[in-house]
């Protein structure tokens, strides 16, 4: 069954080549096409397009099956293209009129993408809330080991004191500015393309403004060939936010898996949450932050996959577009997975609160040393030598207290500082807005 029928059949070929796994793919967007289904009909209805008892048969028809896809337990049949045909059908099925009249004035190509904002919205939602737990994490850690040094590296050498103070918070930091990349992809997704149509508007009397008003978007999306046009482009500018997160996850679980080895013992975990080797008795290998780097570097290269699809197409819709859901729709699950893994796996960690006892890690206060003689006088340049002396000639030793007092050093974290930027950047987002939107369509 198809929407598109005119009377003929199409080779089973074709179908099956064009449809491909849109069905399947499909799933993740019933319970989002049916509020959209919902607040078009609505719409329909007050402009006069539908009568007001067809919208009320409507309206609770859509709720249940809103209720069905978020149970999971919503299907397509095999023989019907996708989700917007299923719930039409299913609709004309039950009602009969009611269910053809609800496709007045859209097009499935405003369906999809509007299902796609829907969709997308709900997953950064849920993202973002949980970026905020990760985010107080690091900043609990960091004020709890503030007083624990390690060495800082550059160029996997040793280089200058750090402490696990600074490790967490600097992550903590990052997931603010994260946080900020993933506000403007929030603000361009929750823009409404419903009513575009085909990409060419309507003819009739349709209030597209009432219906961004209903699903809880910022506004519609202006231009109806604009809102065409943004498919491929919003994704992929959501995908670029999930990147830059995604990026700030793996590096940090890079840094685990370097700070586990036995050659830094900085860190350990319990040793139910290693894993072994079917060889070497010895092992406890960080498998957890091996598997999270993998999956984020996976989720950083998405944007250049959405690109290539979508970079050389014309304004208009084009079945390429379709190809846009099998990687965009399933990289929430993986990215919220690692997210909630975070969640898990943070309060886990245990710092090694005795690491610069060893003395391998004396030359990392050289430069304590430099500054002792430049604040006593000494040039710069010659303290730099006279230390470099020390270094070579195997006679430099540092046993003194550090007194880091700068912004974002040592003594001086700033994670005060740090909570601020991230919570007036999070205060940004309209939760709250969304979420009544859709309970007042999905309760009546």
């Amino acid at each position: 069954m198809k929407l598109w029928d005119k009377g003929f059949d199409t080779s089973e070929f074709v179908t099956r080549f064009t449809v491909g796994r849109d069905r399947e793919m499909d799933l993740y967007l019933a319970e989002y096409d049916a509020l959209g289904c919902m607040a078009h009909a609505q719409m329909l209805s007050e402009c006069g397009l539908l009568g007001k008892d067809d919208n009320d048969k409507l309206q609770q028809e859509l709720r249940k099956i809103h209720a069905i896809a978020v149970d999971g337990k919503f299907e397509i049949a095999p023989d019907v293209e996708d989700v917007h045909s299923q719930i039409e059908f299913m609709l004309t099925e039950r009602l009969g009129d009611p269910g053809k009249r609800i496709h007045t004035a859209r097009s499935r190509n405003d369906q999809v993408v509007t299902a796609v904002r829907l969709f997308t919205r709900a997953k950064l939602q849920k993202i973002i809330e949980t970026v905020k737990g990760v985010f107080e994490t690091f900043v609990s850690l960091s004020e709890k080991y503030k007083d624990i040094l390690l060495p800082g590296y550059t160029h996997l050498q040793i280089a200058m004191p750090s402490s696990f103070g600074l490790w967490f918070g600097c992550y903590a930091e990052s997931l603010a500015d994260d946080l900020q990349t993933l506000l403007s992809a929030w603000k361009i997704n929750n823009r409404n393309p419903l009513g575009s149509a085909a990409g060419y508007g309507s003819s009739f009397p349709i209030d597209r403004q009432r219906t961004s008003d209903l699903l809880g978007f910022d506004s519609p999306d202006y231009n109806s060939v604009y809102a065409q046009m943004t498919r491929g482009k919003v994704e992929t500018v959501v995908a670029s936010a999930l990147a830059q997160l995604s990026q700030t996850l793996a590096k940090f679980a890079a840094d685990c898996c370097l700070f586990m080895s036995q050659n830094f013992k900085f860190i350990s975990l319990p040793k139910e949450y290693t894993t072994g080797s079917s060889i070497m008795p010895h092992k406890a290998n960080p498998d957890v932050f091996e598997l999270m780097r993998g999956y984020c570097n996976k989720i950083s290269v998405l944007p250049f996959e959405l690109n290539r699809i979508t970079g050389n197409l014309t304004c208009g819709y084009f079945r390429d577009l379709q190809l846009l859901k099998e990687s965009y729709l399933p990289v929430f699950e993986r990215m919220q997975m690692c997210l909630d893994f975070m969640e898990f796996i943070l309060p886990k960690i245990q710092p090694r609160e005795d690491i610069l006892k060893n003395e391998m890690y004396q030359p990392i206060f050289t430069v304590e040393a430099l500054n002792e003689m430049v604040v006593a006088g000494v040039p710069f340049r010659d303290a730099y030598k006279e230390v470099g002396h020390q270094v070579f000639e195997g006679k430099f030793h540092w046993d003194k207290p550090l007194n880091h007092t700068h912004i974002g050093s040592i003594g001086n974290l700033c994670n005060d500082k740090i909570a601020a930027l991230f919570n007036e950047v999070y205060s940004q987002f309209n939760f709250e807005k969304v979420d009544k939107a859709v309970e007042e369509l999905t309760k009546g």
